[in-house]
């Protein structure tokens, strides 16, 4: 298996692999707006975001996209994650849904704090999911024809959509790069002698340091080498694109739409009309 990083396309010729990436585009923003979506209460909420994780889920495995892979991306979050879940408990005292005392000096824990927190996490795990899916089974240049294709509307007001979405690419494609630079070079900085994770704050920032400069080189490297690598085939923004691969809408691309809009408008009604699923499925039982 090939290392996974967030922005390396994946080679496999999965279903999702084979979807038109204007197609992609659009159904992860059908599938990442119901994430941010407010329901009547906790239970309905997690037992929908439960119903978002199994269907995210299933694309993976459509896609051979592992579990272990998202997890790997979500390793620079957990830091954050902790933090916020730090200030929900210190500063969240809305006692709605109860809370817990811990000890007799009055300390109390909101359980709307518990619930703002696993939402937050909740939410990071959804979103990085579906990003994962997308570069994962996207190809960069294709990614670049879907955006430069939607921004093409644009143009009527003179707006850069060619460059406006290489650059977007070029970006993405630059994550995995700098990662894998980042690991090189924090390897061969502990060759020498540099200790990363020991030490005081101040041999802390110098060993950063370290890191920070080489990997600054790589990256302005790395630029020069691909603006001479683009003036050397001819690139030229202002001037029309011609595309070697042309993208074509199928029936597979329209029958994945259709299911991402009835995924979206679904949620959409429920958090309008505020329906409570919860109750709605208690019931039943």
């Amino acid at each position: 298996m090939t290392k996974m990083t967030l922005g390396k396309y994946m080679p496999y010729n999965s279903p999702i692999h084979k979807l038109d990436p204007r197609v992609k585009i659009l159904t992860l923003i059908f599938l990442m707006v119901p994430i941010f979506l407010s329901f009547p209460n906790p239970e309905t909420s997690f037992i929908l975001y439960g119903v978002m994780a199994i269907v995210i889920y299933i694309i993976m495995r459509m896609s051979h996209v592992r579990l272990s892979m998202i997890f790997k991306q979500l390793k620079a979050l957990w830091v954050m994650m902790l933090f916020v879940s730090i200030l929900n408990i210190l500063f969240i005292k809305d006692t709605k849904y109860g809370f817990i005392a811990i000890g007799n000096q009055g300390f109390i824990i909101a359980v709307k704090a518990l619930y703002d927190t696993l939402y937050i996490i909740i939410r990071l795990v959804l979103m990085v999911s579906l990003t994962t899916i997308l570069t994962a089974t996207t190809k960069p240049l294709d990614l670049t024809f879907a955006l430069e294709w939607y921004l093409t509307p644009l143009k009527v007001f003179h707006f850069p959509t060619s460059e406006v979405a290489m650059t977007m690419t070029l970006a993405l494609r630059f994550i995995p790069t700098s990662l894998e630079d980042t690991e090189r070079i924090m390897k061969a900085q502990s060759s020498r002698g540099v200790d990363f994770e020991h030490g005081k704050l101040m041999e802390k920032l110098r060993a950063m340091v370290s890191l920070i400069v080489p990997l600054l080189s790589s990256a302005i490297h790395r630029s020069d080498d691909l603006a001479d690598a683009l003036e050397a085939r001819g690139y030229n923004p202002d001037h029309k694109r011609t595309h070697y691969r042309q993208m074509k809408w199928g029936f597979k691309d329209t029958g994945a739409l259709l299911l991402s809009l009835i995924f979206f408008a679904g949620f959409i009604t429920l958090a309008a009309m505020k329906i409570d699923v919860f109750i709605w499925i208690k019931g039943w039982f």
